[in-house]
């Protein structure tokens, strides 16, 4: 109806002139607490991608070496090369279910303005969340190493 395109157009006039005031408003940068919680929101869901990145490309390329690399003669790189693809495309299948678990442990998101958000204090800060996660993550993701000597010793032992 009129009437509603009419109010929506007021609605939407009134919030396009807030947003103007806004941009000509300087914005303080944000707080020391404020970058705590973007560099936590963005180090959480790195640290699952890095641990599920690491233990699946050593565990798939530890089987492709000692089943298909020993067939087929290849290389140690080739077969840790194929287990990297392995390990990234289950990434790609994991990503949506680590970012779920990631939301709800609780972390919310970052109370921030869109300007604040652009900042590069908050840029550097989720970066530097993202690359300690994801380190984090790949040093956890180390484990299924313990599990994998006894297997290269039989190997070595067979030759």
């Amino acid at each position: 109806h009129s009437t509603e395109r009419s109010c929506l157009l007021r609605e939407l006039h009134r919030f396009e002139s807030i947003a103007i005031a806004q941009e000509k408003l300087e914005v303080a940068p944000p707080s020391p607490g404020q970058l705590r919680h973007v560099f936590f929101h963005n180090a959480l869901p790195f640290v699952g991608f890095g641990f599920l990145d690491n233990a699946i490309m050593i565990a798939a390329g530890t089987q492709i070496e000692l089943s298909i690399g020993v067939v087929l003669g290849i290389s140690t790189m080739a077969g840790a090369a194929l287990g990297n693809l392995v390990s990234d495309l289950a990434g790609l299948g994991l990503a949506g279910y680590v970012e779920a678990l990631a939301s709800r442990l609780g972390l919310s998101i970052p109370d921030l303005t869109p300007k604040q958000a652009d900042m590069w204090q908050t840029r550097l800060s989720a970066h530097l969340g993202k690359a300690i996660g994801v380190t984090i993550g790949c040093i956890l993701g180390m484990f299924p190493l313990l599990f994998f000597g006894d297997e290269e010793e039989k190997l070595e032992e067979k030759n």
